[in-house]
């Protein structure tokens, strides 16, 4: 097999005139990703939406390359998800346990609870938790399979207490992936259907006779599900619009090179549209690692997606100093940061935008994307200025609880009239005031 060139990084450096120019390059936005696919995006939404059972059965012929006998095939049995998990070696079997473990007593910590408190008039003030009634979790396929993602996303939404949680994955060529399954036997995932792509967003959004309709859609996908996310927002609550993959290390110059280039390797190997970017004062370090990525890329597997992938969006930054390096990472906004420097928690405090930060040398990225306990659903394309990851929150609903004593609505309700009444709104002036003259 041909070997894939060495990819040419681009080499930025922040003192050269050029530099803003450059950085702009490197910013793509999830919007200008996603308008290429806008036109075929609404048509698969609008189909089942009208079509239900049918348009999906019909897609997943076109797409997925299979033809399901009906609806109801669609559906994998529970049987199967437990004959996968016994399929598959002890050995990952309890990994994915482990790591199922560790997602669950980090998420334990992000449960948000009821509270209530009384004001000085008498009035209780407070706010109601509650879990959403049914959530819709899809998980990729195609160029990987991700059991990852299973436990990822159906996890959090266990742990908020969501009473019916329904996975969608994509089955190219009728082939379903035996990890994927077993990562949904061992979360015990209520349903779980074999439909993938932009159709399987609509059908969660809007219901089909087979498919039920949920309250929110979360998981990654292409930029079809991406795009199909942002449509379908409004109909139900997604998570987030998300892009392709990202990291960006902070390094002084003092980690072993070969360790930073397969932090980059491990995000570029996500597919051509992964950005791996390496920041660092020291333009030797640099140099070193751009030495390491041609050495090391012809034994990757994936060489030919990593190669594609850097020298599409890879970039070795050149940086006056580390706190140059930190206004950097927060103009990029990354999915993934890492702080591969002597003493990360000085550095923390000059970080404002990342999804997920990983401190210091013995920290890959990683870890992160499986078994840590943080969730690895993290906002990307610069959302992360003001998208956070996934968590149990976001499988939570708040509801504002207010209930006044006699003296506290008589006395708010002479402060609301007068604000009314400001506004041009005599009804709800009088209806605020009613009780302030109740004996």
């Amino acid at each position: 097999m041909t070997q894939p060139q060495s990819p040419v990084l681009r080499r930025l450096r922040t003192r050269e005139a050029h530099f803003e120019t450059d950085l702009a390059a490197l910013q793509v936005q999830a919007e200008a990703q996603q308008a290429e696919v806008l036109d075929a995006v609404q048509e698969i939404l609008v189909t089942v939406r009208a079509g239900g059972d049918r348009a999906l059965l019909a897609y997943t012929h076109r797409f997925d390359g299979w033809q399901a006998p009906s609806a109801a095939a669609l559906q994998i049995a529970p049987a199967d998800l437990a004959a996968a998990r016994e399929r598959i070696s002890r050995q990952l079997r309890d990994a994915l346990e482990a790591a199922a473990a560790r997602l669950r007593d980090y998420a334990a910590h992000q449960r948000l609870a009821s509270w209530r408190y009384t004001d000085t008039l008498g009035n209780v003030l407070g706010q109601e938790v509650r879990p959403l009634d049914r959530v819709g979790v899809y998980v990729p396929g195609g160029k990987a399979a991700y059991p990852s993602s299973v436990l990822m996303n159906v996890i959090p939404a266990q742990v908020a207490g969501v009473p019916e949680i329904i996975l969608c994955v994509p089955t190219p060529d009728g082939q379903r992936n035996d990890l994927v399954l077993a990562a949904a036997a061992i979360t015990g995932v209520d349903r779980v259907f074999a439909v993938g792509g932009a159709q399987a967003v609509g059908a969660l959004a809007y219901g089909t006779e087979t498919v039920p309709r949920v309250d929110k859609i979360v998981g990654p996908g292409n930029r079809y599900v991406a795009t199909a996310k942002r449509l379908v927002f409004g109909q139900v609550g997604i998570d987030m619009v998300a892009g392709p993959s990202e990291i960006l290390i902070i390094c002084d110059g003092q980690t072993d090179p070969d360790w930073i280039v397969l932090d980059l390797f491990s995000q570029a190997e996500h597919d051509e549209d992964a950005q791996a970017v390496l920041v660092s004062p020291d333009g030797a370090f640099l140099e070193r690692v751009a030495e390491r990525i041609a050495a090391r890329l012809p034994g990757q597997p994936r060489r030919e997606i990593i190669a594609r992938a850097l020298a599409r969006r890879g970039a070795l930054i050149e940086t006056r100093d580390l706190a140059e390096a930190a206004e950097i990472a927060n103009r990029l906004a990354p999915e993934h940061l890492e702080l591969s420097v002597a003493d990360p928690e000085a550095l923390l405090p000059l970080i404002r935008h990342a999804g997920a930060i990983f401190l210091g040398r013995h920290t890959p990225e990683a870890i992160g994307d499986y078994c840590a306990g943080p969730n690895h659903v993290l906002p990307t394309a610069g959302t992360a200025r003001f998208f956070s990851p996934l968590g149990v929150y976001d499988f939570q609903k708040r509801s504002s609880l207010i209930q006044c004593s006699p003296a506290g609505g008589a006395a708010l309700g002479q402060l609301a009239a007068l604000l009314a009444r400001g506004e041009g709104l005599e009804a709800h002036a009088q209806s605020a005031a009613a009780r302030a003259s109740d004996p």
